[in-house]
């Protein structure tokens, strides 16, 4: 090791008790000096993910949250829905430290030569457990940021860069032509809208407000539709006859966008037909779900023929299936692109501690577009 650190560092913990009680908590953690292969990063710039949130409240209805601790010690008390503990069982009792990605500076290293060129550099990081003053890794993981790139420029360099990355991957992979993308005002659709005019993809943005519309179009984008539209499936359906779209990303999850999507897609695929087939169109759709922005029952009205096809969608199971080539090509457009193609705009930086103040969680917790928190464990007020 190169570098003293201090014997112990801030976390912040998620708690499950088997009673269904949701504990978040700061509590000081010893902290190790890292291993040969090792370094430890002082995290500088979390984001806070709609994935981030799931491992913090654990279903939890944030507005009914207790404070029970102080301003020097803040924590909160929630409860699980009992219909959620049984997916919960495996990490009752435990004390998580959630946070899928980050960014910091080396401040320690092992004394493996891979460790040691890493000291004093502004790296980036996923692999959990970001919630935190500092991180230990195998250097080997870390994703070595340019020379004058900030923390806040690469806190956001995995999931959503390679979310949008690895959903112009699938059409591909799948044989697609084109792509539609839910909550498209988002920082990930903004990073697919640049993706795709940058590859000459053609891509579908639906989004929820007219000033969302404004603005992808101010980005270059070429179709954008608004569900808040009187016109929104008419406008749909022109989009996807335009650009022959069959694959979908929806962020949504809930009510009967999903539905509306599948329709879409099998009129623009039917109007070309030459004969009737009761089955519909033999063109093959796909929805798949990779968010929850809407929390009601995913409803499907079943006007779209036999030949379609709706399921979840995880970042981490597909990259694990396309292998490491494909991995490391969509990770090295990250490092060269990070402030062009994926740079991410934030609203806000809270410390850990402020992560506890119920205000900020109103804010955070809502899944509002144009609004995005960064959290900044290293900073303290």
């Amino acid at each position: 090791m190169s570098n003293a650190l201090p014997p112990t560092q801030l976390q912040l913990h998620s708690l499950v008790t088997a009673e269904g009680e949701l504990q978040l908590s700061l509590a000081q953690a010893a902290l190790a000096a890292p291993g040969a292969d090792e370094v430890v990063i002082r995290v500088e710039a979390s984001p806070i993910n709609p994935s981030d949130l799931g491992g913090l409240f654990a279903g939890a209805n944030w507005a009914e949250f207790e404070s029970v601790g102080t301003p020097a010690s803040p924590a909160l008390l929630g409860r699980v829905p009992s219909a959620s503990m049984p997916a919960l069982r495996p990490r009752v009792g435990e004390r998580l430290v959630v946070g899928n990605e980050s960014a910091g500076v080396v401040v320690a290293a092992g004394d493996s030569p891979e460790a040691q060129a890493l000291l004093g550099r502004t790296v980036a990081l996923n692999g959990g457990e970001m919630y935190q003053q500092f991180r230990t890794l195998k250097a080997k993981h870390c994703l070595v940021l340019r020379d004058g790139d900030r923390p806040a420029d690469g806190a956001s360099s995995f999931v959503n860069p390679l979310t949008s990355q690895s959903m112009v991957e699938v059409m591909r992979m799948e044989g697609h032509k084109a792509l539609v993308h839910t909550a498209a005002a988002s920082n990930l659709g903004q990073m697919l809208n640049r993706i795709c005019i940058a590859d000459g993809v053609d891509l579908v943005n639906v989004v929820r407000r007219p000033e969302q519309v404004a603005m992808l179009r101010a980005q270059g984008a070429k179709w954008v539709v608004d569900t808040s539209s009187p016109d929104f499936e008419a406008e749909l359906l022109a989009a996807i006859t335009a650009t022959g779209a069959t694959l979908a990303f929806d962020a949504i999850g809930g009510g009967e966008l999903a539905s509306q999507l599948l329709t879409a897609m099998e009129r623009a695929a039917s109007a070309s037909a030459t004969e009737y087939s009761r089955y519909g169109s033999a063109t093959h759709k796909q929805v798949y779900i990779y968010g929850g922005l809407d929390r009601s029952p995913t409803v499907l009205n079943r006007a779209y023929g036999m030949s379609w096809g709706v399921s979840g969608w995880l970042l981490t199971p597909f990259l694990q299936r396309a292998g490491a080539e494909v991995a490391d090509r969509l990770r090295a457009r990250v490092a060269a692109e990070l402030t062009t193609t994926f740079a991410s705009h934030y609203t806000d930086e809270i410390t850990l501690a402020e992560m506890l103040d119920p205000a900020n969680i109103v804010q955070y917790a809502k899944y509002s577009t144009g609004r995005k928190f960064l959290v900044n464990p290293a900073l303290v007020r």
